[in-house]
Formats: structure tokens, C-alpha cells, sequence
């Protein structure tokens, strides 16, 4: 008997890791009375396959990629970024925080959005460049 065969349904959780790109299948046992207490991760093929799982059964944490409307641009939206990953139960909000946003262009790469979003400490920033619009790069303006 093993101690996987010992483990309770509900002291287990399962994971795809996506630290690398081996893709590993974590498992992560914690105490039947504190679900928040790691026991053990298993299956991970490197170290931050081990991180990953810690991470993502504490306090899981996502990118957040979008795009905001600007003013004056050759598109009429510009990609935006956050620059680290924000704690899971907040994206939603940015993304609808991001919906209020309004640049005017030209905006350059890396450009800061919004600062400290949602109090998390990240920022969100432009990921390109948008020239201003002028008659001859707007898509589709001249026919020749």
C-alpha cells in the first residue's frame, strides 16, 4: 500500500504544469484537515514544476492580456499586458477596469497603462507601439 492508496479524494489535487514545456501532471496531497497545508507534490520533472504546484494551490496567479481602446491611432486598439502575473480572483476586475481605459496616440511599447492595478503592486503596459493616424497609413484610405 502506498501512501497515494492512503490519500483521501479530497486531500488531492491535480494540476497540468505549465512551468516548462514537458507539460508534467502534478498531484498535491495536503493534510485531510488544513487543505492549505502541503504534504507533498509529486510528478514534476523539474523545479519549477515543484513552484508551480505550490503556487497554484495557495494563491494562484494569471498574466492578463487584452487590449484598450486609444484614440487617433492607425487600429482602433492597442494589446496591453500585465507585467507579472496578478492573483486569479482579480482578473475579471482589471479586465473590466482595462474597459474604462482610453489612450490617445502615438503610444509606445511598454508604455504604462495603469500603475499598481487593482492595488496588486503590477503594472499594466502597451505591448506595441500604435502611430498616430494620418491619411497615408490609415488601412485602407488611398486606393491606388
Amino acid at each position: 500500500m502506498t501512501a497515494l492508496d492512503n490519500a483521501q479524494p479530497d486531500t488531492l489535487s491535480h494540476y497540468l504544469c505549465i512551468g516548462c514545456p514537458m507539460g508534467c501532471r502534478l498531484e498535491v496531497e495536503t493534510e485531510p484537515d488544513h487543505p492549505s497545508q502541503i504534504v507533498e507534490v509529486r510528478g514534476f520533472s523539474c523545479r519549477r514544476g515543484e513552484q508551480y504546484a505550490h503556487q497554484e494551490h495557495t494563491e494562484p496567479r494569471r498574466m492578463v492580456t487584452t487590449t484598450v481602446k486609444i484614440d487617433r491611432g492607425i487600429w482602433a486598439r492597442v494589446p496591453v499586458k500585465t507585467l507579472e502575473p496578478i492573483p486569479k480572483g482579480q482578473v475579471k476586475d482589471l479586465c473590466i477596469a482595462l474597459r474604462q481605459v482610453c489612450l490617445t496616440a502615438p503610444v509606445e511599447r511598454g508604455a504604462v497603462v495603469l500603475a499598481d492595478a487593482l492595488g496588486t503592486g503590477v503594472d499594466v503596459v502597451t505591448s506595441r507601439s500604435m502611430a498616430a493616424a494620418t491619411f497615408d497609413n490609415v488601412a485602407g484610405s488611398a486606393v491606388r
